[in-house]
């Protein structure tokens, strides 16, 4: 993902576990993949994009596009992830997916159901408030250049290792 990166062919990488059909051989619960889907359905025809997923949490990002953007005008909850997305495509910043396996077991950590169906509505918001945004019809400050909301982290960027 990085490499994809620094060598200027994307400035986002997402981690697809559709592509290649990890998802299902990885034993992501139906429901899950199910909702994944229509949410990703709906998305694509609503941002114009043709993402396989939206809702991975493996992601590379570009330094330029963590300055570039306002990301505290996001929310702190898992809809963060999309708001994001929907910023980047705003800015048109070249997005690329890989394949990336998954495994669901029992230890795995999920949202229950009624965060995940929050989280799904939260979705469906955010993609209408991008497609009116495109469109000239609303005005949405996280999509607003002028904003606050933008890191600042000076001329050098700390990576921090956490073990689980």
């Amino acid at each position: 993902m990085a490499a994809l990166i620094s060598c200027g062919m994307f400035d986002v990488v997402l981690g697809s576990r559709i592509l290649g059909g990890y998802a299902l051989k990885g034993e992501m619960p139906l429901l899950k993949y199910v909702s994944n889907r229509f949410l990703t359905a709906f998305e694509n025809i609503l941002t114009g994009q043709k993402l396989s997923e939206y809702h991975t949490g493996y992601r590379a990002y570009s330094r330029e596009v963590l300055l570039s953007i306002p990301l505290l005008e996001n929310s702190d909850d898992f809809i963060f992830d999309n708001q994001i997305l929907t910023q980047i495509f705003h800015w048109n910043y070249r997005v690329g997916e890989i394949s990336a396996p998954c495994n669901y077991n029992k230890d795995c950590s999920s949202i229950n159901l009624q965060r995940s169906t929050i989280y799904g509505l939260s979705v469906l918001g955010n993609s209408l408030k991008y497609f009116l945004q495109k469109r000239g019809w609303q005005k949405y400050r996280m999509y607003d250049a002028a904003a606050g909301g933008k890191l600042d982290l000076g001329s050098t960027m700390t990576i921090q290792n956490v073990s689980p």
